[in-house]
């Protein structure tokens, strides 16, 4: 069984307040991206054990610590799963506020929940990427969708890019989730994000913000300098996605 874990995008993000367990509470809009993904294989591994191959993009640490492995692990302590030989080809860039771990993770919870008959519901397979990270629950439905709290929580959101193209750039320097947070400082927005992603395109400019931009900018002036040369490229809308270090541009035509 192969699948095809595809990366995402923030359209705007505010950092509302810092939770008493140190993760904090924030509102955006996840929209999937579905011309960018990873290459994700599972078959039987016969008579040996379960076993982790990843090329493409590579990834440090060691291959037991990839989510996709934390998803396997976590399923088979509530249920008997066969013993597997799962390949992994990373194209989404890492440190890049794309999501390519998180959607690598849910899309395995998905693909095991079909080749092992386990018939989990929805919700269910929510709630198993909820323990794996804050944006992987997104990538079970991979819709569209309003998030908040620590980003798990999520409500509709009717909104479209399909008639634009779509640019993502990524830099050679990564932004870790930890670094960006240092540099914000929680707050209360004027106008809700939820509110304004139901304007046109055309009219995010400048209302629609990612609150991590300011201080990551800071610390990398090449990634606001990315920003900045979308626009000039003829962009109605740009920004970094979630934490960086990844910027995307919205255009009307290629």
């Amino acid at each position: 069984m192969i699948c095809f874990p595809n990366a995402k995008i923030n359209l705007g993000l505010h950092i509302l307040s810092k939770r008493t367990d140190g993760y904090h509470n924030i509102e955006t809009a996840f929209y999937p991206v579905n011309d960018l993904c990873d290459a994700l294989e599972i078959v039987p591994a016969g008579e040996g054990k379960t076993t982790f191959y990843q090329t493409g993009i590579p990834v440090s640490g060691n291959p037991e610590d990839n989510l996709v492995m934390k998803a396997y692990r976590l399923l088979k302590e509530d249920y008997d799963l066969p013993e597997l030989a799962v390949y992994l080809k990373k194209q989404i860039p890492l440190g890049a506020g794309l999501g390519g771990g998180s959607s690598d993770a849910a899309f395995m919870i998905k693909a095991l929940n079909d080749f092992a008959g386990l018939n989990l519901s929805v919700k269910r397979m929510e709630m198993y990427a909820e323990q794996i990270g804050a944006d992987c629950p997104f990538f079970i439905r991979n819709q569209p969708v309003f998030a908040e709290r620590m980003g798990t929580v999520f409500s509709p959101v009717t909104v479209s890019l399909q008639d634009y193209r779509l640019v993502v750039v990524k830099p050679p320097c990564s932004v870790s989730t930890k670094e960006a947070y240092a540099q914000v400082k929680p707050r209360q927005p004027d106008a809700s994000l939820k509110d304004i992603i139901r304007l046109p395109v055309t009219e995010w400019k400048d209302r629609l913000v990612n609150d991590f931009e300011s201080g990551v900018f800071a610390l990398y002036p090449e990634i606001g300098e990315i920003k900045q040369r979308l626009y000039a490229e003829g962009a109605i809308y740009a920004s970094m996605t979630g934490s960086g270090s990844a910027v995307f541009g919205i255009f009307e035509k290629r």
